[in-house]
């Protein structure tokens, strides 16, 4: 069926629209943070007058922003190396077995994506409390805390779509496997996991970006020592100034390596998402 001189108006014209949310953004955030303090404050103007690296040299004398970002970087490698692991263990079990409680068991995994997750941030906070003073393990202000609680929002979309991508992969493939004498683990990570590559690296990718810019939990979460680099950004606002030059260049180079990530992965992600959700 051929489109009309209508709708190919129309989806130009979305298309267009859509460039220009995206584009004018990001033009700005350039620009801004290749501008002097002084120019910023003086009014916004879509053509700088000066550009100017500072900013980018400032950033990380500022804020301690190379320490935050190492803080970023080990919570959500951590905290996505676990939850594709444990995740792919679960819906191997649940895509292959059908043992007892695996409909209420995926009802459960499914129904924690219905509520916002700042109902979880006090009940989270007073069992991590509780934990500390019932068994002297100290979670909130720990990496360990922060990692435990990315954990729970990653897994049940990894479980829930890591078995539909399960799903699809033929039981013949198990079952010669076991011909051959090769044990269930042997069969998960010699036939299974490289089959389900893209899936994985879906799912390894939402772990991380999820965990990436999450703010809310690591503001009440983390201390000074442990703070991440979405908490860590507010505090170019000062009592008495606001460096945004200095927020929107330390905003460029911290997405830089999520951007970069993404678009080494982009097939595979975008695989790995169609394929668990047409399943």
């Amino acid at each position: 069926m051929r489109e009309t001189v209508g709708e190919k108006v129309f989806r130009t014209v979305v298309l267009v629209v859509l460039t220009v949310f995206v584009v004018v953004p990001l033009y700005v955030m350039i620009t801004t943070s290749l501008k002097p303090l002084g120019d910023v404050q003086a009014g916004f103007s879509w053509i700088p007058t000066t550009l100017t690296i500072q900013p980018f040299i400032d950033m990380w004398s500022t804020v301690p922003l190379a320490k935050y970002f190492m803080n970023s970087l080990i919570v959500t490698s951590v905290a996505t190396l676990f939850s594709v692991g444990v995740a792919t263990l679960a819906a191997y079990a649940v895509s292959r077995w059908r043992f007892r409680g695996r409909g209420p068991f995926m009802t459960t995994v499914l129904s924690t994506q219905m509520f916002p997750g700042v109902l979880f941030l006090l009940p989270l906070y007073l069992i991590f409390v509780n934990i500390d003073a019932t068994f002297g393990i100290p979670l909130v202000g720990t990496r360990i805390g922060l990692i435990i609680t990315y954990l729970t929002f990653s897994l049940p979309f990894a479980i829930w779509m890591l078995v539909g991508y399960f799903d699809g992969i033929p039981q013949e493939l198990d079952q010669a496997g076991k011909v051959d004498g090769a044990s269930n683990l042997t069969i998960l990570l010699r036939i299974i996991l490289p089959a389900a590559r893209p899936g994985i690296v879906a799912v390894a990718i939402y772990a991380f970006m999820t965990a990436w810019g999450e703010v809310l939990f690591a503001s009440v979460l983390t201390t000074e020592e442990t703070r991440t680099l979405a908490v860590g950004l507010r505090q170019y606002a000062t009592q008495t100034n606001v460096y945004w030059n200095q927020v929107l260049a330390a905003s460029l180079a911290v997405s830089i390596p999520v951007v970069v990530g993404f678009l080494m992965m982009q097939k595979n992600f975008v695989a790995g998402l169609t394929a668990g959700a047409v399943k």
